[in-house]
């Protein structure tokens, strides 16, 4: 299969390193990318090739075409696809553009995936959720599944507007497991451990409960209460959260950024 990139950001080199973790061939990976210190150093690193620009040299007998471009961008940057795309698979990592929107800059292309990946990919370990354009084959969703799991797992969803859903909780989800290892990480300073000893202890902690989860059948509630003694430390610790509000908040927090992402989707595709 030949897989022709749009952009070659961080997302799109997390992409082709697990591409070619997996046996892709170097030569079956072209990426353009107009800025040179990054076509270099793709080159140097992978040892795919390159272009400055998207031509018919760089998606020659492209089989699939891996749209990784800035959301602001992508229109610009698909424009002059619509011509060279023949029957390839497109499929998109910006977030907010909607498929229907994509198929409509490319010319009414239909053979379109939209993906959104996390950023925990590029060391991969990432979770893509994953929609289809209506009438996209088994055989689509099968190649554009595996090029996304090269990165971590993938979920699909049948209605693509539940990708706003996704975007709010995995796609910005890393962001708030830093922003509560900052505040454990803070709490334990001011608790009197140095930097070294807060640092080690809070993020080997999330490490090892997100493993925890992962490899067991049972839901955090349950391994939540299973660390929680009753009249205990945990139990003091989780009352206060519980008191706070924690719920409600992250709950609001998802809400805001589901909707944010709406509002991006209706933005990126206005005419």
């Amino acid at each position: 299969m030949q897989i022709g990139f749009i952009g070659g950001g961080n997302m799109a080199a997390a992409l082709v390193g697990g591409l070619l973790a997996r046996g892709a061939a170097a030569g079956s990976i072209r990426v353009v990318e107009p800025l040179a210190a990054q076509r270099e150093a793709l080159r140097a690193r992978f040892g795919v090739a390159t272009f400055d620009r998207a031509g018919p040299d760089a998606l020659a007998n492209a089989d699939l075409v891996v749209l990784a471009v800035k959301p602001q961008q992508m229109r610009e940057a698909v424009a002059p696809l619509a011509s060279m795309l023949r029957d390839a698979l497109v499929v998109s990592v910006a977030a907010g553009i909607r498929a229907h929107d994509l198929s409509r800059w490319l010319g009414g292309h239909r053979r379109i995936v939209r993906a959104m990946p996390n950023t925990p990919a590029l060391i991969g370990m990432g979770v893509t959720g994953l929609a289809a354009l209506p009438g996209t084959s088994e055989a689509d969703r099968d190649t554009a599944g595996r090029v996304l799991g090269a990165v971590g797992p993938t979920v699909w969803v049948d209605d693509e507007s539940l990708l706003d859903a996704v975007t709010a909780v995995s796609g910005s989800g890393p962001a708030y497991v830093f922003l509560f290892m900052e505040a454990v990480q803070d709490a334990a300073l001011a608790l009197g451990l140095d930097a070294r000893q807060a640092r080690e202890l809070t993020l080997n902690t999330f490490a090892g409960a997100a493993q925890l989860a992962l490899r067991s059948d049972d839901p955090p509630a349950t391994l939540r209460e299973r660390v929680t003694s009753k009249g205990g430390t945990t139990a003091a610790a989780l009352a206060v959260m519980e008191a706070g509000g924690l719920r409600k908040l992250v709950g609001q927090a998802l809400e805001a950024a589901q909707r944010r992402s709406v509002e991006l989707g209706d933005e990126f595709g206005r005419d």
